[in-house]
């Protein structure tokens, strides 16, 4: 079978283009005709419009060849544009991957951290709710008073022990007395006009009033006794002290507070002591007080001393109230800080330590206590005022006499939620 048009069976001789013998010259030879395959169909073509150029969607077929090749294959190299596909190169128009939605981004993330806060905040909330020793039941105190604008807090400072190593009793000088007494009261106003905190010196001549026992529920009749203020919470504990401080004030307490003698020395220490300017030095062997005049840091020992001390001073109890609610103020206003509130690592030490030993009344809430505690920073603020309750003088057997006219001025002044222009002592 002949490979060639012209019939010839292409020996060794007759090879074109080798010199062959043939007497045909090699131009006067014919070329084998290749028939070319029909071109693919391409879509009609669209006259540009005017102004415009060649239609150069992807896939339109001009007519015009670049010399570029059209189709698939790896031939794409980095300098060229292959249009269609093909593993080399860029493969057609590539759609772009569209910009980031910044403003979508922020909004989900702010939702996100507002959702984790909310939630370590309701965390807190009932975790620190629970700690609270609800213990003191008011609903026990007779004949109270009647109610008044603004809220009043009783806050006392217990000497008790509980929890405390006999180590801790002997570097924080507590001794080890059984039980538990009053070492500070205070009645904390807070209204309209600022914040007013009163000290009540344990020593103030009072008279005991009927009363319901805590306990036993058993009711005794008033005999016109007078005493000293801390042998009520002695006798018969808070609800007596309450019923005690209000049948001889006339001013209803809206609740309780109270807190012992480690709890105290912990909330310094977990807030990193407290800075206090001290006037004039002082020593006291029975507190363990120590200080020097002058701008210092008290770390909780030496906190407990400053507010124990009372036979360093001339005034005795009264210096020593003075020196309680500059020291309580102090403590108030260096503790509700951001670095403080926004620091878990101090916030909830320091919310441990006091929630430990802090014992309320039954109807106080986590919320009222913070509104206590945010008033008596208020205290230092310039927004209130503190004072020790009136005195006309002393008894016979040495308790403070009250000032009874100075007492009823001062507590209409509170019920109304007036500005107090009453002078303590």
């Amino acid at each position: 079978m002949s490979d060639w048009p012209d019939g010839r069976n292409g020996g060794p001789g007759e090879r074109y283009g080798q010199g062959s013998g043939s007497p045909r010259p090699e131009s006067a030879r014919a070329m084998p005709h290749v028939r070319r395959p029909a071109p693919p169909q391409s879509p009609p073509r669209i006259p540009p419009q005017q102004g415009q150029g060649y239609d150069e969607t992807p896939g339109y077929d001009s007519g015009y060849n670049t010399g570029q090749v059209y189709g698939g294959g790896n031939s794409g190299g980095q300098g060229g544009r292959g249009y269609g596909g093909g593993n080399g190169g860029d493969s057609g128009y590539v759609q772009g991957r569209p910009a980031p939605d910044w403003g979508r981004r922020i909004k989900v993330g702010a939702l996100t951290l507002v959702v984790v806060l909310l939630a370590v905040s309701i965390g807190t909330y009932f975790w620190a709710d629970g700690k609270l020793k609800r213990e003191v039941d008011l609903s026990k105190v007779i004949e109270r008073p009647s109610e008044g604008d603004g809220t009043n807090y009783l806050i006392v400072g217990s000497d008790s022990r509980e929890g405390m190593t006999a180590e801790d009793k002997k570097k924080l000088h507590t001794g080890s007395a059984e039980g538990k007494r009053t070492d500070s009261m205070m009645i904390l106003h807070d209204g309209s006009n600022g914040p007013t905190l009163i000290s009540l010196p344990r020593d103030s001549n009072v008279e005991i009033p009927s009363f319901v026992g805590s306990e036993s529920g058993k009711k005794f009749a008033g005999t016109g006794r007078t005493t000293k203020l801390n042998a009520a919470y002695a006798e018969d504990g808070p609800e007596l002290l309450v019923r005690t401080v209000e049948f001889n004030t006339g001013l209803r307490i809206d609740h309780y507070v109270e807190i012992g003698f480690g709890g105290f020395a912990k909330i310094v220490d977990a807030i990193g002591g407290v800075e206090l300017d001290i006037p004039k030095a002082f020593k006291d062997k029975k507190s363990g007080a120590d200080f020097q005049a002058g701008k210092q840091t008290l770390d909780g020992e030496q906190s407990l001393a400053f507010v124990r001390t009372r036979y360093a001073f001339a005034g005795s109890d009264l210096d020593r109230t003075k020196n309680q609610q500059k020291f309580l103020a102090a403590l108030a206003s260096q503790t509700a800080t951001p670095s403080t509130i926004l620091n878990p690592f101090k916030l909830y030490p320091t919310m441990g330590a006091g929630l430990d030993t802090l014992v309320v009344d039954k109807d106080m809430s986590l919320w009222s206590l913070g509104n206590m505690f945010f008033a008596m920073k208020g205290v230092t603020g310039g927004e209130g005022t503190s004072m020790n309750i009136p005195l006309s003088g002393q008894s016979v057997n040495g308790n403070l006499v009250w000032d009874k006219d100075k007492v009823k001025q001062l507590v209409e002044q509170l019920k109304n939620d007036e500005k107090v222009t009453v002078k303590g002592s």
